[in-house]
């Protein structure tokens, strides 16, 4: 199974793919490596909102990310500045399933150690089953 880390641009939609126009620029159209969760695709159209130009990933889909540049040779600079912000997205992404994970597991064991059930719970855990 494909994780969020695997996440990354791994070429142009075949579909729409740039060409040159009589309008000032180049529309682009990036493919994902894989569909990106939702919740990811709104953390990377946040990370994004602020750059050179306007780039989003429609959160429906999420498999493509969408921009243009005005000049041929700016395609290469605006790729790495996306392939960035994937890479910090994942690892923003990670972060935070983690530390929501772990902040659910003491909740979870908080819980349990109080009352019958946490008395239980040490009774248990203290059995020795040895000979």
């Amino acid at each position: 199974m494909e994780g969020i880390s695997d996440i990354k641009i791994c070429g142009i939609d075949e579909m729409r793919p740039p060409r040159i126009r009589k309008e000032p620029y180049i529309n682009l159209f990036f493919k994902l490596s894989h569909k990106a969760p939702l919740d990811w695709c709104e953390a990377f159209n946040r990370l994004v909102s602020k750059g050179k130009y306007p780039v989003k990933i429609e959160t429906a889909t999420g498999l493509f990310i969408e921009t243009w540049v005005r000049k041929p040779e700016e395609i290469e600079t605006e790729l790495d500045g996306l392939k960035q912000a994937v890479s910090t997205c994942n690892q923003e992404y990670i972060a935070r399933v983690q530390a929501e994970a772990s902040a659910a597991a003491d909740v979870g064991d908080k819980s349990e150690d109080a009352g019958e059930q946490g008395r239980l719970n040490r009774i248990i855990a203290e059995l020795n089953f040895d000979d």
